[in-house]
């Protein structure tokens, strides 16, 4: 609930009837509560306490008016305390409301989690109680809105604030660069104490700003007690050329029923003030009437107050000009009957500080309405003659404390001030401005590859906004993009496209449209590899005793070209032989002649004679056929040896000549796929043609070292520096190698055990991670599915032991001709 000082409280504070007994002792304070002296009644009370040890029952009730006192003179924190005392003791179960009174002040302290716990035990012991549930539900509601706050940002105004209670702020005049408020402060004209809170009585200030926008300390808005009294004097808002103003005041005459009223007063030059006026909207002086605000052309005005027919404690109502009740001459006051906005706008609580806005959007603070904790602010929009359901500000402009009096500058609609008595200000209430900072919007993210979770440079990052523009950025050699603020603007949806050679484009999209508050927004990509095609190599075949191309088979070879222009890595082998008639030497020759008019031909399509072995087999090598195929109308099959003992047992000479034939032939196999292309090729060299005389020999050359020898070891194709050292049982791998072997597409995320995203970093390899590798070649000699763990102590790029390099076969070390020789 909202308690406040001086003339706020008086329109605050419904005043309950006393239930409990009197005795001699307390009575006096009962008087005093009943007067609404609070601060009084809370002596008395204290006093009474001592008085009453042996009535436990007195005890009691006294415990409970103390609580009541602290409440309403808002001591929230003692009124917590004091309820916390008689919710944990015994009193509870003579009255278990005290349970909701001590939930409630959690609440307005800000202490949400203990506040459900309290409400779920009331509830317990008062199950229809719908208040609780309802505390229950806006705590919850409330802890929401604080981790996601609205699109405000409140600032708390050191320079207008004292240590007292600054409040009610509203503009003072038509450049916006003044302010009047209410305050309690030491230069304020009442210098009595208010016995409803223990305070100076409340006066108008006015503040202003310098040429430089800052503000000057504030002063009293009128010395003369035109507008400032003995009395509670606030809450005033001016009409929109700045020639009137509307204020409240609360009388504070001795012994008399006093209440509070709404005066008008003119401006009688810059700092003087008319005579303030009375008006007469309704009751007498001893009606509790105030907090105006006034229509562009003040034909309406909207205020404060518990009169009859209301719905709670104070009401928000309006009034209109003309009409209205007479005096005894006949005279109109010139307002019309007082009309309750009714129960869309008020509720069983009190309803304060009204404001409107361009003639029909309405401000004001409730504590009936589900909030926060104490009172919050409230917006609703009339639409003809009905308006809104009321629609809470939520954080940061409302907090679990009191906020409350906001206005809005007319020529910034989104920046203003208000009031709070939330934690971090000087005072009690304190006033704080808002403003809504401009929507800065960023954009930004990282695009990695989805085989190696490394990061992708070049990419093309492009975006179509529904402004217009159109953005691109190239990710830099982190994967990173970025757009800036001035590049990503508000309510604007982007369709983003992800562009790189041999990738599956990505698409995505992001938006501001709804945002309230500036953000950095994140959007990552994982782009996917095409797939390579897989290389298809050509059989070239040639007639008998002849090494020239034929026309089909230079066709054949196009194929071949095409895939090495699209896999610039690739290195072949082209290995080429002849059938069995004839000599050895002739053969050699004829093989020879047969693999350079391949290379030749290559060479003259632009093919690179690094990227090419040549080797003449003569008739060593018999053909064994990898897939059926039919040759002349005759059917060989799949795994047939085309040795001179089979072509000697086939049928007839024209099917004997269709193997000879398919036994004359060039034939490629892929040696690596690690190949650096050169930027230009000056001189095209064709590699030696080596004839192979010993085609049944499988063996590797190496250099020797200290505890084994060092030679080169194909994974998955690509070229690896290998330390063979004896002793070794395990399979161990450069976290650089195998970092490597990732970028070149060689190994990717699916080889590695484990979780990938602890393994695989932005160019790194978690040091004993362990990666499968498909296939390991040493000489002609393949091991598939190897296990290697990643080491960062090792040497070379590998290393592995006689466990490992006994899975490649039976072998024979040369010590003499530095060779391991495999008996297959």
């Amino acid at each position: 609930m909202k308690k406040v000082p001086g003339i706020l409280l008086l329109l605050f504070f419904f005043i309950s009837s006393l239930t409990f007994s009197q005795n001699k002792y307390s009575k006096s304070a009962d008087d005093a509560f009943a007067d609404q002296q609070y601060l009084t009644a809370l002596t008395r009370y204290q006093k009474a306490y001592s008085k009453v040890k042996n009535n436990k029952v007195e005890r009691d009730r006294i415990n409970l008016r103390m609580a009541d006192c602290y409440r309403m003179m808002n001591n929230m924190k003692k009124a917590e305390i004091a309820y916390k005392r008689l919710a944990t003791g015994k009193y509870v179960k003579t009255d278990p409301k005290v349970l909701l009174y001590y939930a409630d002040a959690l609440k307005t302290n800000g202490n949400y989690t203990e506040a459900i716990n309290q409400y779920k035990i009331y509830l317990e012991k008062v199950p229809k109680d719908a208040r609780a549930q309802l505390g229950i539900e806006t705590c919850t509601q409330a802890m929401e809105w604080i981790k996601n706050p609205g699109k405000y940002e409140v600032k708390w105004e050191k320079k207008i604030n004292a240590k007292d209670d600054d409040f009610a702020p509203a503009y003072a005049d038509k450049t916006h660069n003044s302010l009047i408020f209410t305050s309690d402060r030491e230069a304020s004209t009442g210098k009595d104490i208010d016995n409803w809170n223990g305070k100076r009585f409340s006066d108008l200030f006015l503040a202003r700003k310098d040429r430089k926008g800052d503000w000057l300390t504030p002063i009293l808005a009128d010395a003369t007690e035109s507008l400032n009294t003995k009395a509670n004097d606030g809450v005033a808002k001016f009409n929109s050329r700045f020639t009137t103003m509307y204020f409240t005041r609360c009388w504070n005459e001795p012994k008399k029923k006093n209440g509070c009223g709404i005066l008008k007063v003119s401006r009688a030059g810059t700092t003087a003030w008319g005579d303030p006026e009375w008006l007469a909207l309704a009751g007498d002086s001893t009606t509790v009437i105030g907090h105006p605000c006034v229509t562009n052309d003040e034909s309406t005005i909207y205020f404060s107050a518990d009169l009859p027919g209301g719905y709670g404690g104070k009401d928000i109502w309006v009034a209109h000009k003309g009409g209205g009740k007479t005096d005894g001459k006949g005279k109109s006051s010139g307002w019309s009957r007082p009309e309750n906005l009714g129960p869309d706008i008020n509720s069983p609580g009190d309803e304060l500080f009204p404001f409107i806005r361009d003639d029909s959007i309405l401000y004001y603070s409730s504590n009936g309405l589900p909030g926060m904790g104490g009172q919050d602010i409230f917006r609703s929009v009339r639409t003809k003659d009905k308006w809104s359901k009321p629609e809470n500000m939520k954080y940061p402009i409302n907090s679990a404390a009191d906020d409350f009096g906001i206005i809005f500058n007319p020529d910034e609609p989104e920046e203003g001030y208000f009031s709070s008595n939330r934690p971090g200000g000087k005072g009690g209430d304190d006033i704080y401005s808002f403003v809504v900072p401009p929507l800065l919007f960023t954009l930004q993210g990282t695009v990695t590859d989805d085989r190696t979770l490394q990061p992708v440079q070049g990419a093309l990052v492009k975006l179509n906004g529904t402004n217009g523009k159109t953005l691109q950025y190239n990710t830099d050699e982190k994967g990173k993009y970025s757009f800036n603020k001035n590049q990503i603007a508000p309510n604007t949806t982007f369709e983003i496209l992800v562009v790189k050679k041999d990738y599956f484009n990505e698409k995505g999209k992001e938006t501001t449209l709804g945002l309230e508050k500036s953000k950095d927004l994140t959007r990552n990509f994982v782009l996917r590899p095409i797939p390579k095609k897989p290389v298809v190599l050509p059989d070239i075949l040639y007639d008998l005793d002849k090494y020239d191309l034929k026309p089909q088979f230079q066709d054949s070879l196009q194929g071949l070209i095409a895939t090495l222009d699209a896999n610039e890595n690739i290195v072949i082998e082209l290995a080429s032989h002849t059938d069995s008639r004839g000599s050895d030497e002739r053969n050699d020759i004829l093989s020879q002649r047969r693999a350079q008019s391949v290379v030749d031909y290559l060479i003259t399509r632009g093919i690179d004679p690094d990227r090419m072995t040549a080797k003449g087999y003569g008739k060593r090598v018999p053909r064994v056929l990898t897939k059926d195929i039919t040759k002349d109308g005759f059917l060989f099959k799949t795994g047939t040896v085309l040795t001179d003992s089979l072509i000697n047992s086939l049928s007839g000479t024209p099917e004997k000549e269709a193997a000879h034939a398919l036994n004359r032939r060039t034939e490629f196999s892929i040696v690596r796929n690690d190949y650096i292309p050169k930027s230009q090729i000056t001189k095209a060299v064709a590699p030696k043609i080596e004839v192979v005389e010993n085609p049944e020999e499988n063996s590797i050359s190496y250099t020797a070292t200290r505890d084994g020898f060092q030679t080169t070891v194909y994974i998955n194709g690509m070229t690896t520096q290998l330390e063979f050292s004896k002793g070794e049982k395990e399979v161990y791998i450069s976290p650089d190698e195998a970092m490597h072997l990732l970028k070149e597409g060689s190994i990717d995320k699916t080889d590695f055990k484990g979780d990938v995203n602890k393994i695989l970093g932005t160019g790194t390899v978690a040091d004993k991670a362990v990666v499968t590798l498909k296939e390991l070649k040493l000489g002609k000699n393949v091991v598939k599915n190897i296990d290697a763990t990643v080491n960062s102590k090792i040497r070379s790029d590998m290393v592995f032991g006689e466990n490992t390099l006994n899975k490649f076969g039976a072998y024979t070390i040369d010590d003499k001709d530095n060779k391991v020789i495999f008996n297959k």
